[in-house]
This record gives structure tokens, sequence and C-alpha cells, in this order.
């Protein structure tokens, strides 16, 4: 059993909740949008980057509506807890936070733009929380595959702070990670692709209105 804790809190990998070593579920075949598989290997050529910005089926949508991604997939990383499902996320007890694999074809969309992406569409400076969600599964996350990745990513959050100071907003909580030990655990069927079965479902994401420079541009005025 789990139990939900009352503020959020990271746990340590030794309070984790330990998981299992093979999911209770299986994926759907295919994206109910874009028609491609949701499970890799994926074709030669493609690169993968994970998101977290929040509840992860208006984030999702996001990026599943920017030309050059081939598939997305939502799911649990970032914490400890193996196989994780969603009750137990939402606990607290596994340290994870809510994702989107981004499944793009760098030749039809860079990562700067899927950063830019990224960055507007939710509020980066609210810790364990996005709007009315609150929970460490709402905290924003850069999960990366590369070293080009990291930098890039870095970059990308410097410059979106410094045009975020400008506007009057706070320091940005975002952590950008390498996703080697931090691995993505896919979410149950019914998160998959949920706001296109459910075309009035809940989406509590939402920018803060300000602009993100691509890449590592310099901020206006810099």
């Amino acid at each position: 059993m789990f139990t939900y804790r009352r503020t959020p809190e990271l746990p340590t990998r030794e309070e984790a909740l330990p998981g299992r070593a093979t999911p209770l579920f299986e994926l759907p075949e295919r994206h109910t949008v874009l028609g491609n598989p949701l499970a890799g290997p994926y074709p030669e050529g493609l690169e993968v980057a994970d998101f977290g910005l929040g509840c992860f089926w208006g984030a999702e949508r996001k990026f599943w509506q920017t030309p050059g991604v081939w598939t997305t997939l939502v799911g649990y990383q970032g914490g400890f807890t193996e196989n994780p499902t969603y009750e137990e996320v939402c606990s607290g007890g596994t340290g994870h936070t809510e994702v989107v694999r981004v499944v793009y074809d760098p030749a039809q969309v860079s990562y700067e733009a899927l950063l830019k992406v990224f960055w507007e569409a939710h509020d980066p400076t609210q810790g364990f929380r996005q709007g009315n969600d609150v929970g460490t599964q709402y905290r924003s996350a850069v999960y990366t595959h590369s070293p080009a990745q990291q930098t890039t990513a870095e970059a990308s959050r410097e410059a979106y702070q410094r045009v975020l100071t400008s506007a009057g907003h706070g320091r940005i909580t975002t952590s950008v990670l390498p996703a080697t030990d931090r691995p993505f655990w896919p979410a149950e069927a019914y998160h998959q692709q949920y706001l296109d079965r459910n075309i009035n479902g809940y989406c509590g994401i939402g920018g803060t209105g300000v602009a993100c420079p691509i890449g590592i541009a310099e901020a206006p005025g810099e």
C-alpha cells in the first residue's frame, strides 16, 4: 500500500515505493493522431526528447501538434520506482514527474524549436505545481539524451530566464538532467493521447505569455 503526502516533497531512493520488474499494462500499438508506433525501436535518423511540464494530457497535445514530431507518448520519469502506476506517482512516493516523450525528425524540427514549445506551454517558475495541479509529479523538467541536448537545454533555460526576469517573473525551477540514469516508464494506455480521445478533457497547463528565444539566442538588449 502507499499513502499520499500532504505537502509536495520528493522522496529519497530509500523512501521511494519499490515498484516492480515488469509493467502491469501494455502500450497501444499506434498513436491515435500521428498513426506511428508508440514504442521503439524508432526509424533511423529520428531523435528522442523528454519533457515534463505539468499534466501530461495537455502537454502531449502541444507536441503532437508540432510539425516534424513523429510520435509522442506519456509516462513517468525522474524518480526511483520501476514500472510505476499512475496512482503510485500521484501519491508522491515514486519521485517521478509526468513527462512527454517526443520522437522527432531533426531534419524537420530542431531540438531548439521543441524547447521553445516546452518553455512557452507552461510556467516553469512554479516548483511542485502547475496552475491548480499541485504535487511533485507536476514539476518542470527536461531529461536529455545527449551532451548536445544537455548543453542546448541549459543554454535555453538561461536565455528564457533573462526574458522572464525582464517581464517580472521569478526564477525558473526546471531541472535539466541526463536521461541516462532516469529511465522513462510509459503510462497506462488510457493516458496515451488522452485529449484526442476526450476532446473536452481537462488540460491544466498554461504558459506565462512570454515568448522564448529560439535555442541559445540572446534576450533582447543583451
